[in-house]
């Protein structure tokens, strides 16, 4: 047991994120419980993927609906006006806020698009970075005009 224990925390200095964590200690548990190491590098490798790959949902998810929530507020805003945006997730943090500024409108016979700066307010240190992006109505509503962002300049909406 108590190399169980040593071996655990031995592998938890090395983790940085929760499906590290996830995963380092149901492996040593499942490795201490059943006595062979190979079970428990097995199930921790499991377990860490599964985790790893709800993290990630649930991050695409958050994501999703910050974008939703930007492209609401510009939809509703005037060219050259700006209104402020919200999203309050179900778990009591990572909330975010900012403002949307409706800088250009393209009418064009193939789509109506919006070029907007958005930004996104932190709370430690209170910061407000700005961003640029556009948007493009569908039938169902406005949408973010780029598939997924792909630089880090997006900050948490990558």
């Amino acid at each position: 047991m108590r190399l169980a224990v040593l071996a655990t925390v031995v592998l938890l200095g090395g983790c940085n994120s929760a499906s590290d964590l996830v995963g380092a200690v149901t492996g040593t548990a499942a490795a201490a419980g059943s006595g062979n190491p190979a079970v428990g590098i097995a199930i921790g490798v499991g377990a860490r993927s599964v985790a790893d790959w709800g993290l990630r949902r649930v991050s695409r998810n958050w994501h999703r609906t910050e974008q939703e929530a930007i492209a609401i507020a510009a939809a509703e805003t005037p060219l050259g006006e700006a209104r402020p945006w919200q999203v309050t997730h179900s778990l009591p943090f990572g909330a975010k806020q900012g403002e949307v500024r409706v800088l250009r409108a393209i009418d064009t016979p193939l789509a109506a698009c919006r070029e907007i700066a958005f930004s996104v307010d932190e709370q430690k240190p209170p910061t407000r970075a700005w961003y640029l992006t556009s948007l493009c109505r569908d039938a169902t509503g406005w949408r973010w005009a780029a598939a997924e962002p792909a630089t880090g300049r997006w900050g948490s909406l990558q």
